[in-house]
């Protein structure tokens, strides 16, 4: 703090001294009862922010000495800059002259404790934490595995060397010094690891501690600055954990024994690394860095310029995507067939008889997944060789999909969403909320949108199933099927029944018509947004498909 918070800042420019009772940080003044009075209700200060001084007092030390003044020109932060990810006061603007991206503070600050990054912070916490002890249980476990393992072979050698005369017992005790040397050789790797740990779980604790503190007691801008400063050190503590679980210091160890019943060595005493039985917890999709929710950029601005119409002669169309490449690529269910097309609209190939071909999506590898509908299987195509890759056997029908991270996110029918790993192909259920027969899905950072068209809607939760909003208006939007996002979250959905294509904020609140039947959609069925290039694809049930430039 710039001021005495024990005493009324307003008092004592009075030369009066009188103790305060709440502390404005606006005003970097401590207020006693009278002149807090008049602060409230004065034009001047009435919206100013206050804090108890005994509330003020239980913050930690660390959080009370963070500036809320600028250090360079020792004047109040009022604004902050998006490019430089930091706060400034009014002199520091002519250092930031090319930023165009300069908001008010007030803006920013404005309910930061429910934010999503402070919510963020929060499970950034816990996911350590978590994290911290499944990897120190697990080493705890491997220390009591290897104490019974090791008690396991004495008695096996034990038992063998009673089966044998007497001049063995030296070769037992050789045995078991090996035996011995092997287990407090992976003992002390072991310990040093949770020694580690232990330090990283006393700090991380102390994180939850502060933030708690921070949530009960701090004002608006010391939340906002403070999460600023602990993004940095969770980014380290994440990097940490990475680091462990990637090397070999959490391979299980165990100790095995080869048993041979002759006079000259009769057990040899090996150390057996396999790899961990656990799995850490990791925030899907985590940006880089953690970012204070800025003011949603208006979708309202946002305009689509056709690039081409392209005469694809098909029906059914069930899917698109794109390529790295440009090139675009459709499904069609009822001919069974993928058809890839080159960025100036003109055909490439065909792949045929590879079985029901709902939706597709690109999985890297020049390769793509392609649902199967009613079908319970998965197939992913080689597009160089033009040929199946693999079939992956799933237990449920799979209509839209999309891929993120190794992973396939495919809606399921009366089994909601599943994820299933590309790499050992298990299945996880994301929701269990029944989807139509027909659904499409895509993803955004933490959180899944999904359509549904039997009762016209568009739904937001995130991958344990809780649902953030849910969209539904069949003035707007009916029949919706296909499904996609921008690089800002906004969501881009078609009406299959109402012929157009309607933009969703990220936040559910807001929506607007794109694209309607007088821009030649008849029957739309699906889209694909290409982040790289920011342009919006989307195909008609038969024939049409159109290319759009985007911009915002």
């Amino acid at each position: 703090m710039a001021s005495n918070w024990s005493k009324c800042g307003v008092c004592d420019d009075r030369q009066v001294t009188t103790p305060s009772v709440v502390w404005c940080s606006e005003c970097d003044k401590g207020l006693c009862v009278d002149c807090n009075e008049h602060h409230s209700v004065s034009k001047a200060s009435g919206n100013h922010e206050t804090v108890y001084i005994a509330d003020n007092q239980k913050l930690p030390t660390e959080i009370l000495q963070i500036a809320q003044f600028c250090k360079i020109h020792n004047e109040k932060y009022e604004l902050f800059c998006r490019k430089h990810d930091c706060p400034c006061c009014k002199k520091c603007v002519k250092t930031h002259n090319d930023c165009k991206d300069l908001t008010d503070i007030k803006e920013i600050i404005s309910n930061v404790k429910a934010s999503s990054a402070f919510y963020d912070i929060e499970q950034t916490i816990l996911e350590l934490a978590e994290n911290v002890r499944r990897i120190r249980s697990n080493r705890e476990d491997n220390l009591k595995s290897l104490k019974m393992e090791r008690g396991q072979i004495e008695a096996e050698i034990e038992q063998t060397r009673i089966k044998l005369n007497n001049d063995l017992d030296i070769l037992k005790d050789e045995v078991i010094k090996e035996l011995m040397t092997a287990e407090q050789t992976e003992s002390k790797k072991i310990h040093k690891l949770l020694n580690t740990l232990k330090a990283k779980e006393t700090q991380i604790t102390k994180y939850q501690s502060n933030m708690c503190d921070i949530k009960q007691h701090a004002s608006e801008l010391q939340t906002f600055l403070t999460i600023k400063h602990i993004e940095k050190d969770l980014k380290v503590e994440e990097k940490f954990i990475r680091s462990i679980t990637e090397s070999s210091t959490t391979n299980q160890v165990n100790i095995i024994s080869q048993i041979n019943k002759n006079f000259q060595k009769f057990a040899k005493i090996d150390v057996w690394y396999r790899p961990r039985n656990f799995t850490i917890q990791t925030r899907k999709d985590r940006q880089a860095q953690i970012m204070v929710a800025l003011p949603a950029r208006n979708i309202d601005n946002l305009t689509l310029r056709l690039q081409k119409r392209i005469n694809i002669k098909l029906s059914d169309v069930s899917g698109c995507s794109k390529l790295l490449d440009g090139r675009m690529i459709f499904s069609c269910y009822d001919q069974n067939k993928i058809s890839i097309f080159k960025p100036d609209g003109s055909k490439d190939f065909d792949i045929i008889s590879i079985c029901y071909t709902f939706d597709v999506v690109f999985i890297g590898d020049d390769s793509i997944a392609v649902t199967c509908g009613d079908s319970k299987k998965i197939n992913v195509i080689d597009l160089k060789k033009k040929k199946l890759k693999k079939s992956i056997k799933i237990n449920s029908h799979n209509r839209g999909v999309v891929y993120r991270d190794g992973h396939l996110i495919y809606c399921a029918s009366d089994k909601g969403l599943q994820m299933i790993n590309l790499r050992d192909e298990s299945i996880t259920n994301v929701t269990n909320n029944k989807v139509s027969g027909i659904s499409y899905v895509t993803t955004f950072g933490d959180k899944l949108f999904y359509t549904n068209y039997k009762n016209d809607s568009v739904t937001c939760c995130d991958y344990h199933g809780n649902i953030l909003w849910t969209f539904c208006d069949t003035r707007v939007l009916s029949c919706p099927l296909g499904i996609t996002v921008d690089n800002g979250g906004n969501v881009f959905v078609v009406g299959h029944i109402s012929n157009n294509v309607v933009i969703i904020s990220s936040d559910g609140l807001r929506h607007r018509q794109l694209l309607s039947r007088e821009d030649g959609l008849k029957g739309p069925q699906v889209l694909h947004y290409g982040t790289s290039t920011n342009t919006l694809l989307v195909a008609n049930e038969c024939n049409d498909a159109f290319l759009y430039e985007v911009k915002l």
